[in-house]
């Protein structure tokens, strides 16, 4: 292998399948990867986690071990229960930066025993756009002062505990109407006016690292930002002095591969001022790591990316691995504060309890990429509590005309009736359902368990739990049933 191999296969954070790891990344992390990144399919247990951890840093301690974990919506270590933490919205609306420092310590001190060495969090989007299909619940709010207290308290928190964190999706991804998974969003704002403000503050407490967003900002460049130069040098190095690692959101995302591909957007994101390229979301296989490797190989070898550009994105990499291996662990996590997180984030209003039998409705709709699959709602919660649920489940492709409300209502006779939605704001079939059934059942309880932007004008009873994590449930179902 010669040394331009190696420092683009230290510039490198794939993903894989499965919950041990493949030959091909032991083969790779023993030759100098940079590192891999987890999903939920890589986890079953912290127990499990922990012997995959231990297993690929057998092969090279200087590895970096990487997870999205931002607990509430967003969870890979509880993706089969819900998150035993709130996620920023519900951090944001109990409005204590100090009780979110707690919240990140405690999942960073779980990640840091589990052997993780970077948390791909937190997301420090301020979400100026109610109809943002992407980041909603992930973001502390839409004031770009609370977004930056929470953001620099997340960072300390988890930092503390020995964990690399985050802060994404740079330089704002909040003020958007577009996934960046499925197209380029444009930004009509420039971030100067809001979005860099929580960014400045992380790297004001020292946050080892920043992720780019596939995004466009006009009023800076016209590419994405994360193979704009403009962006993710002259404005994050420049401007702003980062001196951490910045890596790039994930390649074959079609806000970036769309328009250039995925070895190609990693040339050019390296270019650009970018370190580590981060792959493996959709693409998990040996292909896609050597593909983007001959690639960024072949732009040193034909001029376009200068071996000093690399060498520096694999130095700081080096340099990220060093301050993690000189973290005390040891720090102890305790779930308990994600529960009493969850309860101060939790807004009531009228005649909320219900009585010992209820039929819980609870409408799906497709979830984001960024999520993936991840429990959540209120049958389970209120179960818990004691109550008979009769549980409902409507599936996206039921629109209006389709749900029979006559027969969902006839179930529910007798009954509680409690009708769980998220971003109800943005599915209008929804909110023409719930209001369906606030006019023959003005005594339901509406709970939204994602952006509370639109409270039915029927609903006497309305709970915003702010997040769909399993400990917000929890809250809610204390609420319904002291």
């Amino acid at each position: 292998m010669t040394s331009i191999e190696r420092l683009a296969l230290r510039c490198l954070l794939p993903g894989f399948l499965g919950t041990v790891p493949p030959d091909w990344v032991k083969r790779r992390a023993a030759v100098g990867l940079g590192g891999v990144v987890l999903y939920a399919r890589n986890i079953s247990d912290l127990d499990q986690l922990a012997g995959l951890t231990a297993a690929l840093h057998a092969e090279s301690p200087d590895l970096l071990i990487a997870v999205d974990e931002e607990g509430g919506d967003v969870t890979r270590l509880e993706a089969k229960t819900g998150s035993s933490y709130p996620g920023n919205l519900a951090l944001g609306a109990a409005g204590d930066p100090r009780l979110t420092r707690d919240v990140a310590a405690s999942m960073g001190a779980e990640l840091s025993a589990a052997g993780v060495d970077l948390d791909l969090a937190p997301d420090a989007d301020v979400n100026s756009n109610p109809s943002n299909p992407v980041i909603g619940t992930r973001a502390f709010g839409p004031e770009a002062s609370l977004v930056a207290r929470h953001t620099s308290a997340w960072v300390e928190g988890l930092q503390g505990a020995g964990v690399a964190a985050c802060a994404k999706h740079f330089p704002g991804h909040g003020d958007t109407s577009v996934d960046s998974h499925l197209a380029l969003p444009v930004v009509s704002e420039d971030p100067h006016q809001r979005a860099l403000e929580p960014f400045k503050a992380a790297i004001a407490v020292g946050v080892q690292a920043i992720m780019s967003a596939h995004i466009l900002v006009p009023a800076i460049d016209d590419v994405p930002g994360t193979i704009s130069r403009r962006i993710m040098t002259d404005l994050l190095r420049g401007e702003l002095h980062f001196q951490g690692v910045a890596i790039t959101d994930g390649l074959e995302m079609r806000g970036l591969s769309d328009g250039y591909g995925v070895a190609e957007g990693g040339v050019r994101a390296l270019i650009a001022g970018c370190d580590a390229l981060c792959i493996g979301g959709g693409l998990a296989d040996e292909d896609v790591v050597a593909e983007v490797g001959a690639a960024i190989v072949a732009a040193v070898e034909a001029g376009r990316l200068s071996e000093q550009r690399l060498a520096e994105a694999a130095g700081r990499i080096d340099t990220l691995a060093v301050w993690r291996s000189h973290q005390v662990r040891g720090a102890i996590a305790d779930r308990r504060v994600g529960l009493v997180a969850a309860r101060r984030a939790i807004k009531a209003d009228g005649p909320v309890r219900i009585e010992d039998d209820a039929t819980v409705v609870q409408v799906n709709w497709m979830r984001s990429i960024a999520a993936g699959q991840v429990n959540w709602g209120m049958a389970q919660p209120l179960a818990q509590r004691g109550v008979r649920v009769t549980p409902v489940e409507v599936q996206e492709s039921q629109e209006e005309g389709q749900v029979d409300v006559v027969s969902l209502l006839a179930r529910a006779e007798g009954q509680s009736l409690v009708l769980v939605v998220r971003d109800l704001h943005r599915h209008a079939w929804q909110a023409n359902l719930a209001d369906s059934l606030l006019a023959r059942r003005p005594d339901a309880v509406i709970v939204e368990m994602g952006l509370p932007q639109c409270r039915p004008k029927g609903a006497k009873a309305y709970i915003a739990t702010n997040g769909a994590a399993r400990v917000c449930g929890e809250a809610a179902a204390e609420v319904m049933r002291p």
